[in-house]
């Protein structure tokens, strides 16, 4: 679910010194983006109140989105790209003010690639909860201090329905396409079910139909590793100085999920039990390079994320269930009038390629019958990230 940086996919099996050095110095206490801060690609678009299932409300929602290409003049070549759990709508582009790293799917988004800016106006938000310039906990309520855990509980449906309102201001009556992979998958899905005459293609990628219990138990210890740093302050840290929020309990959080989305086979051929040198992100002496690359990882998320965020997001995965409320889960998908790509990877330990199979068996219009495309990768559910030439191939037979 999980955004990639270039450090991500590159073979090395060792944390280099430039990049250790890049880490120097405190993290500040959130990661997000905060207005003041240079905006880079980003619009912003206010969507106006929306209520929850849950009860909560915001009076006034805002989301941030960045565009690529143009829209035509029958409005009918645009296709949202929804972003998975740690992502944002810097989707493609370089790093620079306003985007601390370069495009998560910059090999999927662009002229002559699978979603090809010449042919395709392409819409990423992000997501109602995050950190990157939509509403979120780390944005301010109306009495001037930040949301924090005041911010309302969200569920997948409610973060849809705000991306339908973002759409309406946008003018889009139909997506040409809705791409989701991981928690974008659920987004999408629930576009496909909930709307499903606003959704024309529609591309699954390695997201389940409904949230386990082996997957919300995989959740619950990476906010609990948040919840108990003791500079969490439940969730009041906004104001501490840099260096004092809660930094390592979201840097534990994102170690762990890290372990979910490789796959065993890459950490033992990757790493084996090599040894890195003493050179380390947080000052530790020589340890496992296996080790070192999670302390860099784990310390790096914490400079471009915030961890109340973390926490809100994480909860609406856990409400995902297609089929909730709507006769289950075959109800559900035969809703879906989309013509589908489901696809997903065969050493995914998160969400394993059982959750694909379900949703292809019971969605109408896909591409590929009753079975999923199951791309065979060593890097576990990342791969939907990392494989862009097998992943693009997909996209493009889809997209016709």
């Amino acid at each position: 679910m999980e955004w990639q940086s270039a450090a991500d996919t590159v073979p090395s099996n060792f944390i280099t010194e430039a990049q250790a050095r890049s880490l120097l110095g405190k993290p500040p206490a959130t990661g997000a983006w905060r207005p003041g801060d240079p905006e880079g690609d980003r619009r912003f678009v206010d969507v106006g109140a929306l209520r929850f299932e849950a009860g909560g409300a915001l009076g006034n929602v805002r989301i941030a989105y960045e565009t690529w290409g143009a829209l035509s003049a029958a409005s009918d070549n645009a296709i949202l790209v929804l972003h998975a759990l740690t992502g944002d709508s810097h989707a493609t582009g370089p790093a620079g003010k306003g985007h601390v790293t370069e495009g998560w799917w910059r090999h999927i988004i662009g002229p002559g690639l699978a979603l090809d800016t010449n042919r395709w106006f392409v819409v990423a938000p992000n997501m109602l909860g995050g950190c990157q310039g939509s509403s979120g906990p780390s944005s301010l309520a109306p009495d001037g201090s930040e949301w924090g855990t005041r911010f309302p509980y969200l569920t997948i449906r409610d973060q849809v329905a705000a991306q339908a309102a973002f759409t309406d201001r946008l003018g889009i009556s139909r997506w040409a396409a809705v791409i989701g992979g991981s928690m974008g998958g659920m987004h999408a899905l629930e576009w496909a079910v909930e709307l499903p005459h606003r959704v024309e293609r529609l591309a699954i990628l390695a997201a389940p139909p409904v949230t386990t219990a082996d997957q919300v138990a995989l959740n619950s210890v990476q906010i609990e590793a948040i919840r108990t740093d003791p500079l969490y302050r439940h969730g009041d840290y906004y104001d501490a100085t840099d260096g004092d929020g809660p930094t390592r309990g979201l840097a534990l959080a994102r170690r762990m999920a890290l372990l979910n989305y490789r796959s065993p086979a890459e950490l033992n051929t990757r790493f084996e039990r090599s040894w890195q040198s003493p050179i380390s992100p947080l000052g530790a002496g020589g340890r496992f390079a296996v080790e070192s690359y999670l302390d860099f990882h784990g310390n790096k998320f914490t400079r471009r994320f915030d961890a109340n965020s973390y926490i809100t997001l994480v909860e609406a995965m856990n409400s995902h269930d297609v089929g909730r409320g709507r006769g289950g889960v075959a109800a559900a998908l035969s809703r879906v009038h989309a013509r589908t790509l489901v696809l997903g990877i065969d050493s995914d330990r998160l969400f394993p390629v059982e959750g694909q199979q379900e949703i292809a068996r019971h969605v109408p219009g896909n591409i590929d019958g009753a079975d999923p495309v199951v791309l065979e990768s060593k890097f576990g559910h990342d791969g939907f990230l990392i494989e862009s030439d097998a992943v693009g191939a997909q996209l493009r037979r889809l997209l016709g």
